[in-house]
C-alpha cells in the first residue's frame, strides 16, 4: 500500500512543496519514498513494499519513457495479465504489479478497466501530451482527492497531503457541515474544505489543457436471478469466495486476518491456518468484548491470534489522533477501535485481510429487514393515521416500539438515507447558528433511489449503501485506520468476481425470515461452527453510550460543547439539552452528541488552535528527480475550474430503451449540463437533490500553525477548557516512532 500526491504547474521552492507533501502521508509508506519532475508536473511517492520488494518502487516509467506512474493499491491478477501484455509485445524490467497496471493503461488506455482485479488509485502523467488519468478502483477502496489552485491541477491520497501546497487557500465547507450532521459522514465527492473533491468510486479522470473531466467505468448493477435455488446459490457463493481470498492473500510479506465475532471476518479467518488473527475489545461485559468469541474460534481454526483490550482512557485519548488521520470528522465510533486493531496487527505483519463489504454486497444489515417487517402494517394502516401515531411517538419517552412506529410512518426514499441517520432537518435547524444551512437528508439520496428505482426496496437500500455508507464511512475508516499505523488492508469481498456473484443473487435469499445475509451466511456455515454462522449482526460495539453516562466523559464533552468552538456554529443550549438527557438517562442521544463532539475535536485539529501534525520522519532524499525549467505554466486553452454536471450515455440497468442514464462529472467545460433521455418524472427528485445542495459558503480562512513536538500522555480534563485543547494538542504532536 502506497501515498501518491501532485502538481501541475511551477511555483516558487517547488522541490521542498512535492517533498513536504509526500512527506505528511509517509504513514502510508515508511519504506521508501520517490518522486518524478519535468517542466510541467511533480509527482510524489510513499511506498510500504508488499509486491517484488526489491524492484517495486516508484514513480516507474514504461519502456518508452513516456509515460509515468505512481500506483496505491494492488492488482491480485497482475501475474495473468502480465502474460497476455508480453503476448502484445510489452516488456517489462521489474515484478510489480505496478509496472503491469502502467502496460495495461499503454495497451487498453480507458477501457483497462475491464481488465483489472484490484483496489487501486492511480496518477499517469503522459509526458507527450501533458495530460495526467487518474482513476480509482470499482468500490472506492483506495481514495484519490483533487483540487485545483489557480490554473493548476492538484491530487493526492489524503486531503492533508494537498494542504501542504502553499499556493492552497484552506477554507471551511459550511455545506460538508449540514449533510455530515445527518449521515455521520461526509457524503462524496464532496469534502469538508472548499475547492477539494473526492473522486467517486468507479471513475476516471483526465486532467488536459486545463480541464478537468471525470467519467463513469464501473456502477454496481444488481441483476438478481429469481430462479436460482438456494444450493445454487451457496454454492456460487461459496466458489467465488475462496477464488477471491486465494487472489487476496498474494504478497512477498506474511498476511494476517482481522476476526471478531461476526461471520463475516470468521468467514475470511477459515483460510488462515497456521497465520495469525486479530482482535480487540472493551472492558464492558460481551456485548462490547468479542474476544472470547475470536479465541475460540482461533482455537478451533488452528490459527495464531492476538488480542488487545482497550482501556476508555486509551480509547478517549486516541480521538484526536484518529481524526487527525481521518482527514475528515466521521462519527462512526468503531473507526477508533479500528485504529487499535490496526496498531496491534502492525506489529506482526504488514498486511491483514478483514470482512468489510459482505453486509452491503450480500444483504447483512438489521435494517434491510424492515421492507418485510414494515410490509403489513404500511398496508393496513393508512398514512395520514401512520402520521398521527408518528407525531405522538416522538413525545413519548424512549420505550419498546416507539422507534418502529416511526420509522414505519414513511416510504422508504424518505425514511432511509442508509446506514446512520443523526439530525433530520428540523433538528439541524434547532441545533446550528446558521438554520438556513439545514437540508432536508432524503434530497442528497433521491438521485441514488433513482437509479434504483426499479429495484426492491432491499435492493435499493443495498445500492444506496454501496454507493454512500460503504464509501463515506466504512472504507474511508478502513483505509485511513490502516494506513495510520502502515498497515496495508485488503477486502476480498469487494472484489468484483465476488459482486458478480452476489449481484445475481434473488433478495429471498438475501434477506428473510431466517437471517440477513441468509444465503452467505449458508456458505460459511460449511466452514464455521453453526453459532458463528448465524450470529446476529453487532457491528464493532462501542460503549459511547455508557461513558456518556458516566459523570467524567459527561463533563469532557460539556466542555467541549461550551467550548468556542461549539459557539461558532451551534446553539450551545440545545446541545447540552440533549447531553443532558442522555446523561439523566431520559433518552439515548448518545449517537447524536458524538457526532457533534467529534465534529468538534477535528475542526480544532485542521482549523482552530490545534495544529494539524503527524509525527515527524524524515523524507528518503529525492535522488536529484527535479529539473529547473522556465517553461510557462499554462496556455492559451486554460480554463477556469467550475464544477458542473455533464451527460454520459450509458447502459441502464433495466431493459428499457427509454433509459438511458446520465452520471456526475466535474468538469470546467462551459457546456450547459443536460438531462439524457430520462423522463419528467425521474427528473425531478434530481432536480430537487441538486437544490438541496445550495447553501452558504463560509469565507473565512483559519490557517494551520506549528506547534513543538512532545509527548505526554493524553488524558481529558474537565476543568479548563484550554487544558483540554493543550493536552490534545501535545497528543497529535506524540511521535509514533517512540511508541
Amino acid at each position: 500500500m502506497c501515498g501518491i500526491c501532485g502538481f501541475t504547474g511551477q511555483i516558487e521552492q517547488r522541490e521542498n512543496t512535492i517533498q513536504k507533501m509526500t512527506e505528511v502521508i509517509t504513514h502510508r509508506g515508511p519504506d521508501s519514498s520517490g518522486f518524478f519532475a519535468d517542466d510541467y508536473i511533480s509527482m510524489g511517492f510513499r511506498r510500504l513494499s508488499i509486491i517484488d520488494l526489491e524492484e517495486g518502487d516508484q514513480p516507474i516509467e514504461n519502456e518508452d519513457k513516456n509515460l509515468v506512474l505512481t500506483f496505491n493499491g494492488e492488482i491480485y491478477n497482475y501475474k495473468d495479465l502480465r502474460k497476455e501484455l508480453e503476448g502484445y509485445g510489452h516488456k517489462f524490467s521489474t515484478s510489480s504489479d505496478s509496472e503491469v497496471l502502467l502496460h495495461a493503461f499503454e495497451q487498453w488506455d480507458e477501457e483497462m478497466f475491464e481488465h483489472l482485479r484490484g483496489m487501486f488509485a492511480f496518477a499517469i502523467y503522459n509526458k507527450d501530451t501533458k495530460a495526467v488519468f487518474l482513476a480509482r478502483d470499482f468500490f472506492g477502496i483506495k481514495p484519490l482527492h483533487y483540487t485545483m489552485i489557480g490554473d493548476n491541477f492538484c491530487y493526492a491520497s489524503e486531503i492533508k497531503s494537498i494542504l501542504e501546497h502553499p499556493n492552497f487557500i484552506k477554507e471551511f465547507n459550511e455545506k460538508a457541515l449540514d449533510h455530515y450532521l445527518s449521515f455521520q459522514y461526509c457524503p462524496q465527492p464532496m469534502t469538508f474544505f472548499k475547492g477539494v473533491y473526492c473522486l467517486l468510486p468507479g471513475h476516471f479522470m483526465w486532467f488536459r489543457d486545463g480541464v478537468v473531466e471525470t467519467q463513469r467505468y464501473f456502477e454496481a448493477k444488481f441483476k438478481p436471478d429469481d430462479d436460482m435455488t438456494e444450493d445454487e446459490a451457496v454454492d456460487k457463493i461459496e466458489a467465488v469466495f475462496e477464488n477471491s481470498v486465494n487472489a487476496h492473500k498474494i504478497a512477498d510479506v506474511e498476511v494476517g486476518c482481522f476476526l471478531s465475532s461476526g461471520v463475516d471476518s470468521s468467514y475470511v479467518s477459515t483460510y488462515f491456518k497456521d497465520q495469525k488473527t486479530f482482535t480487540v475489545g472493551f472492558d464492558f461485559g460481551e456485548r462490547y468484548n468479542e474476544i472470547s468469541w475470536a479465541e475460540n474460534l482461533s482455537k478451533e481454526l488452528g490459527v495464531e491470534h492476538h488480542t488487545k483490550l482497550i482501556s476508555s482512557d486509551e480509547f478517549w485519548a486516541a480521538v484526536p489522533k484518529v481524526q487527525y488521520h481521518m482527514d475528515q470528522p466521521l462519527a462512526d465510533p468503531s473507526c477508533i477501535a479500528l485504529y487499535f486493531v490496526a496498531k496491534l496487527a502492525s506489529e506482526y505483519v504488514k498486511v491483514v485481510l478483514s470482512g468489510e463489504g459482505a453486509d452491503e454486497l450480500f444483504g447483512g444489515y438489521t435494517c434491510y429487514n424492515e421492507p418485510r417487517v414494515f410490509n403489513i402494517y404500511q398496508k393496513i394502516v393508512p398514512y395520514c393515521i401512520r402520521r398521527a401515531i408518528c407525531a405522538i411517538c416522538k413525545k413519548l419517552p424512549d420505550i419498546k416500539g416507539r422507534d418502529y412506529l416511526i420509522r414505519a410512518t414513511h416510504p422508504l426514499e424518505k425514511r432511509f438515507i442508509g446506514n446512520a441517520y443523526m439530525y433530520d432537518q428540523k433538528q439541524k435547524k434547532a441545533i446550528l447558528k446558521n438554520p438556513a444551512l439545514a437540508t432536508d437528508p432524503t434530497r442528497l439520496v433521491r438521485r441514488q433511489y433513482t437509479r434504483a428505482r426499479r429495484y426492491d426496496d432491499v435492493t435499493k437500500m443495498q445500492y444506496l449503501d454501496i454507493n454512500m455508507w460503504m464509501v463515506g464511512d466504512i472504507l474511508l475508516k478502513a483505509d485511513r485506520m490502516s494506513m495510520a499505523n502502515s498497515l496495508e488492508l485488503r477486502v476480498p469481498f469487494l472484489d468484483k468476481e465476488v459482486f458478480s456473484v452476489a449481484s445475481t443473487i434473488p433478495s429471498r435469499l438475501r434477506v428473510n425470515k431466517q437471517n440477513t445475509k441468509y444465503a452467505m451466511r449458508q456458505a460459511a456455515l460449511r466452514h464455521l461452527p453453526q453459532a458463528t454462522a448465524e450470529k446476529e449482526k453487532l457491528g464493532f460495539p462501542v460503549p459511547t453510550r455508557v461513558w456518556l453516562r458516566d459523570e467524567h466523559y459527561y463533563s469532557v464533552v460539556r466542555s467541549m460543547f461550551t467550548s468556542p468552538t461549539a459557539e461558532k456554529f451551534f446553539n450551545t443550549n440545545v446541545l447540552i439539552d440533549y447531553l443532558d438527557e442522555h446523561y439523566l438517562e431520559k433518552e439515548d442521544n448518545s449517537r447524536k452528541i458524538w457526532t457533534i463532539y467529534v465534529f468538534l475535536v477535528w475542526y480544532q485539529i485542521y482549523f482552530g488552535e490545534v495544529p494539524a501534525q503527524a509525527p515527524h520522519i524524515e523524507p528518503a532524499p529525492a535522488e536529484d528527480a527535479f529539473e529547473d525549467t522556465d517553461a510557462p505554466t499554462s496556455d492559451d486553452k486554460t480554463r477556469v475550474f467550475r464544477p458542473v454536471e455533464e451527460p454520459q450515455e450509458e447502459e441502464s440497468f433495466v431493459d428499457s430503451e427509454d433509459d438511458v442514464e446520465f452520471e456526475e462529472i466535474f468538469s470546467s467545460s462551459s457546456k450547459t449540463a443536460k438531462r439524457v433521455n430520462i423522463p419528467a418524472d425521474d427528473d425531478e427528485p434530481v432536480k430537487e437533490a441538486q437544490e438541496a445542495e445550495t447553501v452558504t459558503d463560509d469565507d473565512e480562512d483559519m490557517k494551520i500553525v506549528d506547534d513543538n513536538k512532545v509527548k505526554p500522555s493524553f488524558k481529558p480534563t474537565i476543568e479548563n477548557h484550554d487544558d483540554f485543547f493543550e493536552n490534545l494538542k501535545n497528543q497529535l504532536a506524540e511521535d509514533d516512532l517512540d511508541e
